[in-house]
C-alpha cells in the first residue's frame, strides 16, 4: 500500500547505487602501474574481478540473456578479453571462451535491431585492432570486417570537427589523435565526462595525474569493479522523479521531497543531452527560473554524443515544449529538428522498442494536450520492470531494480482513483436527471466527456468537490451555449438573461418555454448549492461572485447571438474581447477554484487572476475556432479564422488565417505557462493556477484536429481508459 511504499521510494531517492560495468572495469584494469619500472596493472583488483565474473556462455556484460543486448555483451566481452591478454593471465581458457563468444556473435555488430551502446561503431573496431596488435587474431570473415570498418569510417567522418563527441569515446581513438584537444573536456574531478573507460584511455596515453586520482578514488569507493559512469546521482534522481510522475504516484513523496532534490541544481552545466533536457523540464515545470540557454549545446542533432539516441532526442523534444517567453530561439530550434527526426523514425519503423515507439507517438500527437492520467496509463501499460539504461554499456540502478513494486503501486493507485471517479460519475448522471437536463433534446449531452477532462488531471481523492463543480458547470455551460447558438429564440434568450439577473426575485417573471425553465432552475439550484458549500471552505459568502460569473457569460453569449441574427461583422478586437468570455470557462474554472484553495477578495479581483482566465479562455476560443470554421460559417457565425478572411478583403486565405490563429494560440499558451510557473509576485495559489493550465491542455486535446468535444466518437476510447476500464495487473 501507499504507506508502506513511501519510505521505500524515499530511500531509493536518498541513495543511488549503480550496477557495475564489466566494460569500464576492463579499461581500468588495462591501466599500467604508474611506476614506469613495474609492468603490472595499476588496479589488480579490477583484473581479478574480470577473471571471477565471466558468464557461462563466455561473455561479460549486464544481461547475457537479453536478446537486444548482444551488441553490448560483444563490447564488454572483447574489452575483458583485451585486459586478460594484456596482463597474460594464467587462465587462458577465459580468453578462449571470450573469443568464441565474440566470433559467434559478431553478426550483432551491424544489426540495426540491437540496442547500440554510444560510440560502439568507433570503439568496437578499434578494439579489434587492439586485439590484433596483441596477437589475438580474430578469425573474422572479410565481409563482416569490411562492414564494421565502413561503419567506423562513416561515424568518424560525421564527427569530424566535433572534438567533444570524440572525447567521449576516447578509448576508441588512436595514439595519433589530438589528446591535448581532447583533454580540454576533462572535468574538475579529473575524469572525461565522468566515464571510467574514457578516463582510463587518457591515463594510458598521457599518464595524467588528475585522471589517475579520479580512477583511484573510484576503485577505492567501489572496490574491485566500477560503474559505467560516476557520479550519476543527479540523473538517477531525476529519472526516478520523472518515473514517479509518469506512473501517477509522485504525490506520495510530496512536493517538499521533490523540491529537495531540485535544490542547488540550477547552476549545474550538463553535458549529457538526456540529463540536461530532463533537468531543464523538471526544474522549469517546478517553478525554477532556469534559462533555455543551457540547452544550446543541442540545437543541432550533430551535437549529440549519440546522434541516433531516440530516448535522448525524445527528452529534448519534451523540454522544447516548455516555452514561457515569446522569444526562445534555442527551444524553437530544438523542437523543429527533434519533432522532424522523431516523426521520421516513426514513419520508417526505425524504433524497435515497442514501449518507446508508443511514447514517441503519444508525445508527437499530444505536444500541448498531455493530460496526466492518459500519460500515466500509457506509462503503466508499457512499463518495463526490467529497466536498464544504455550509455557506452548497459546499466541499472541497483537500489531500484525491483520496479515491480512501483508498477504494482501505480496500478493500485490508478484503479483506486478510478473507482472513486465511477461513483462520482454515477452521482453526476443522477444530477443531470434531477434537473431534467437530459430532456433538452437540442443539447449536446457531455457529462462523461467533461468529467473525463477534470478526472484526467485532478484525479486524487481530495479533489472530489473540484471535479464535481467542474463537471456540473461544464454541462450547464454546454447546454446554455447550444441554446444561445441555435435552439433558443431571441425572446427566450432575453427571458433567461432576465431570470439570471434577478436571481432570488425570479418568481416575478414567467418562463417563455420549458427549456428556459429547465436551464434556469439547473443554474439557480446548482449555483446556490456551490455557494453554500464554498462558504464553509472560504469562510465568507461568495454567492454574488458566482451569480456575476453567470451573468457575464450570458451577456457575452447574447451579444454573439445578436451578431449572428443581425448579420453583423465585428472587428477582430471586438470578437476576441467578447469571445473569450462567451467560450464559457467562467463557471467551469472560476467556481471550481473555490474548492481548491482559500481565495480572498484581493485574489479574485487581482490582475493576475483576470489574466490567467483571459489567456486560458482565449486558448480555448482559438483552438475551437481553428477547427470549427466550416461548421460555424454554415450557421452564419463568424469566428477568429473567418473574420480574418473577411477583413483581409481577399488578401488572406483561410489557410493563412488558420496559421495566424495558430501563432496566436502559441503566444497565449506561452504567456499562460509563464504565469502558472512564476513564483515571485504571484498571489494566486499554485493549485489554482494549475487548474487554468489543465483547461489549456483540455482545449488542445478536444480541438486537436477536429471538434472532438462535439463528436460522439472521437474521445470515447480516451474516456473509457480513464473512467471505465481498470488496469489489469499483469
Amino acid at each position: 500500500n501507499t504507506e508502506e511504499s513511501t519510505p521505500k521510494i524515499k530511500q531509493m531517492l536518498n541513495k543511488v547505487e549503480l550496477s557495475v560495468s564489466s566494460y569500464d572495469t576492463a579499461w581500468v584494469a588495462m591501466v599500467p602501474s604508474q611506476d614506469s619500472l613495474d609492468h603490472q596493472p595499476q588496479f589488480p583488483k579490477c583484473l581479478n574481478w574480470i577473471q571471477e565474473n565471466q558468464h557461462p556462455d563466455g561473455s561479460w556484460g549486464l544481461d547475457p540473456s537479453h536478446p537486444l543486448l548482444i551488441k553490448d555483451s560483444l563490447l564488454c566481452t572483447l574489452a575483458c578479453v583485451l585486459a586478460l591478454q594484456k596482463w597474460n593471465v594464467p587462465q587462458q581458457q577465459l580468453i578462449q571462451k571470450g573469443l568464441e563468444f565474440v566470433i559467434s556473435n559478431i553478426w550483432s555488430a551491424t544489426d540495426k535491431n540491437q540496442h547500440s551502446p554510444i560510440g560502439f561503431d568507433i570503439i568496437f573496431p578499434s578494439m579489434i585492432e587492439y586485439a590484433n596488435d596483441m596477437g589475438l587474431n580474430l578469425p573474422l570473415n572479410q565481409s563482416s570486417m569490411e562492414a564494421i570498418l565502413l561503419k567506423r569510417d562513416l561515424e568518424t567522418r560525421s564527427l569530424k570537427g566535433n572534438t567533444r563527441n570524440l572525447a567521449f569515446v576516447a578509448e576508441g581513438l588512436t595514439q595519433s589523435c589530438d589528446w591535448k584537444e581532447i583533454m580540454k573536456y576533462q572535468r574538475i574531478n579529473g575524469s572525461l565526462f565522468n566515464s571510467p573507460s574514457a578516463t582510463a584511455a587518457a591515463l594510458i596515453h598521457l599518464h595524467d595525474e588528475n585522471c589517475f586520482n579520479y580512477l583511484d578514488s573510484l576503485v577505492k569507493k567501489f572496490g574491485d569493479a566500477v560503474p559505467t559512469v560516476y557520479p550519476l546521482d543527479l540523473y538517477a534522481r531525476l529519472s526516478m522523479i520523472d518515473n514517479l510522475q509518469k506512473l501517477g504516484i509522485d504525490s506520495i513523496s510530496g512536493k517538499k521531497l521533490r523540491q529537495h532534490w531540485m535544490l542547488g541544481t540550477e547552476e549545474i552545466i550538463f553535458l549529457d543531452a538526456r540529463c540536461c533536457a530532463m533537468a531543464f523540464r523538471l526544474l522549469r515545470m517546478n517553478g525554477y527560473e532556469i534559462s533555455s540557454d543551457g540547452l544550446s549545446n543541442f540545437e543541432e542533432q550533430e551535437k549529440l554524443l549519440h546522434a541516433q539516441d531516440t530516448t535522448s532526442i525524445l527528452e529534448l523534444f519534451k523540454a522544447s515544449l516548455i516555452t514561457i517567453y515569446a522569444d526562445e530561439p534555442v527551444l524553437d530550434r530544438i523542437q523543429a529538428w527533434t519533432s522532424a527526426y522523431l516523426d521520421e523514425e516513426l514513419v520508417n519503423g526505425a524504433i524497435s522498442n515497442k514501449a518507446l515507439r508508443r511514447e514517441v507517438d503519444y508525445a508527437l500527437k499530444h505536444p500541448h494536450a498531455n493530460l496526466e492520467r492518459l500519460e500515466n496509463r500509457l506509462c503503466i501499460e508499457n512499463y518495463n520492470t526490467d529497466n536498464f539504461s544504455l550509455l557506452k554499456t548497459s546499466y541499472r540502478f541497483c537500489n531500484v531494480d525491483d520496479h515491480r513494486d512501483l508498477l504494482k503501486l501505480a496500478i493500485q493507485e490508478f484503479n483506486m482513483c478510478q473507482s472513486i471517479h465511477w461513483k462520482e460519475l454515477e452521482y453526476l448522471e443522477g444530477w443531470v436527471k434531477k434537473y431534467g437536463i437530459n430532456d433538452l433534446k437540442y443539447a449536446r449531452q457531455k457529462i462523461r466527456y467533461v468529467f473525463f477532462a477534470i478526472a484526467s488531471t485532478f484525479f486524487q481523492p481530495n479533489f472530489s468537490q473540484t471535479r464535481i463543480s467542474w463537471a456540473k458547470n461544464s454541462v450547464l455551460a454546454t447546454v446554455v451555449d447550444d441554446f444561445f447558438d441555435y435552439a433558443g429564440s431571441m425572446e427566450e434568450l432575453l427571458n433567461l438573461m432576465d431570470l439570471i439577473e434577478r436571481w432570488d426575485e425570479h418568481s416575478t417573471i414567467g418562463y417563455k418555454s420549458k427549456e428556459v425553465e429547465i436551464l434556469f432552475h439547473a443554474i439557480y439550484g446548482t449555483t446556490n448549492e456551490f455557494a453554500d458549500k464554498a462558504r464553509t471552505q472560504q469562510g465568507r459568502c461568495i454567492k454574488r461572485h458566482l451569480i456575476d460569473i453567470w451573468t457575464d457569460l450570458l451577456k457575452a453569449m447574447l451579444k454573439e447571438a445578436e451578431w449572428a441574427r443581425n448579420k453583423s461583422v465585428p472587428t477582430m478586437k471586438e470578437y476576441l474581447s467578447n469571445g473569450y468570455i462567451s467560450y464559457a470557462l467562467g463557471p467551469i474554472i472560476l467556481i471550481s477554484l473555490y474548492f481548491l484553495e482559500s481565495l480572498s477578495e484581493e485574489i479574485v479581483t487581482s490582475e493576475e487572476y483576470k489574466n490567467l482566465f483571459m489567456h486560458t479562455s482565449l486558448i480555448g476560443r482559438l483552438t475551437n475556432d481553428r477547427v470549427t470554421v466550416k461548421s460555424e460559417s454554415e450557421q452564419g457565425k463568424f469566428n477568429a479564422v473567418s473574420l480574418q478572411v473577411v477583413h483581409g478583403g481577399g488578401a488572406v486565405t483561410e489557410e493563412e488565417a488558420r496559421e495566424k490563429v495558430t501563432n496566436l494560440i502559441e503566444s497565449h499558451r506561452r504567456e499562460l505557462l509563464r504565469m502558472v510557473l512564476q513564483n515571485k509576485e504571484s498571489v494566486v495559489p499554485k493549485a489554482c493556477k494549475d487548474l487554468f493550465w489543465t483547461m489549456s491542455k483540455v482545449s488542445h486535446l478536444f480541438y486537436m484536429s477536429e471538434d472532438g468535444y462535439s463528436s460522439p466518437r472521437k474521445m470515447v476510447s480516451a474516456v473509457n481508459a480513464i473512467i471505465n476500464e481498470p488496469i489489469i495487473v499483469p
